[in-house]
């Protein structure tokens, strides 16, 4: 495995838990929006950590905390993700898994093998611009067949898009929604032009408040419900 980063302690990327995160190194998207260059970047990669002494500070929180939440970068591009996640199940704790839905084979055996308990997929726009936001030619038949794996696995999930003004407005949001299904958990995150982005001409972009991204929320979900940012 890997691993560019240890969050220890977190009470928003888990929803509803106390979780770490781990940030995997390597991705095969190249969103001009991200807010990890050193984790996408070859140039930008930082060192990387032992994977024993991530597993003895596991060991140290076994007690403090719920879940391990794995994240990147993409970590379904990691050879040895299946067996880093049979490790801390055995560990007792719960295991999150952030995807950008690329590889819905290695998704469909993690879930298969009831290793993961919650998904979070990002949707990063409708499929006729999906290249564009991920700067790159993209396999849209895996992204169709990774949201339909997650719809059917029976565990607890969510899909999510990050909103950057410059390249989405709310008739692309209102695409997303229907191309994941009006059932499905769907949540807007505001884009954020702070610290590293992989293009930092974005910074000079105008973006939306965050009162605008409650409100799109709202109307996607046609409830007055806060997003979960």
């Amino acid at each position: 495995m890997k691993i560019a980063g240890l969050q220890k302690f977190s009470l928003i990327d888990y929803p509803g838990k106390i979780s770490a995160v781990v940030f995997t190194r390597g991705c095969n998207f190249k969103c001009p929006f991200c807010h990890n260059p050193e984790l996408v970047l070859p140039e930008s990669y930082a060192e990387l950590f032992p994977l024993e002494k991530v597993f003895e500070f596991f060991e140290k929180r076994k007690t403090q905390l719920d879940g391990i939440v794995i994240t990147g970068g993409e970590p379904t591009l990691q050879d040895d993700l299946i067996d880093f996640i049979k490790k801390i199940k055995e560990s007792g704790f719960l295991v999150k898994l952030d995807t950008n839905g690329s590889n819905p084979g290695v998704l469909d055996k993690l879930i298969r093998e009831k290793l993961i308990d919650f998904i979070s997929m990002d949707i990063k726009a409708p499929f006729e611009k999906y290249d564009k936001l991920c700067g790159k030619k993209i396999n849209i038949e895996n992204i169709q067949k990774s949201i339909q794996i997650i719809k059917d696995s029976g565990i607890e999930h969510t899909f999510r898009t990050t909103v950057v003004k410059h390249y989405l407005d709310y008739s692309d949001l209102i695409a997303i929604r229907e191309m994941i299904g009006e059932d499905q958990k769907y949540v807007l995150q505001n884009f954020n032009k702070t610290g590293k982005i992989l293009n930092p001409k974005l910074k000079e972009t105008e973006q939306y408040t965050e009162m605008e991204i409650v409100d799109f929320q709202n109307h996607i979900n046609e409830k007055n419900t806060i997003p979960y940012l």
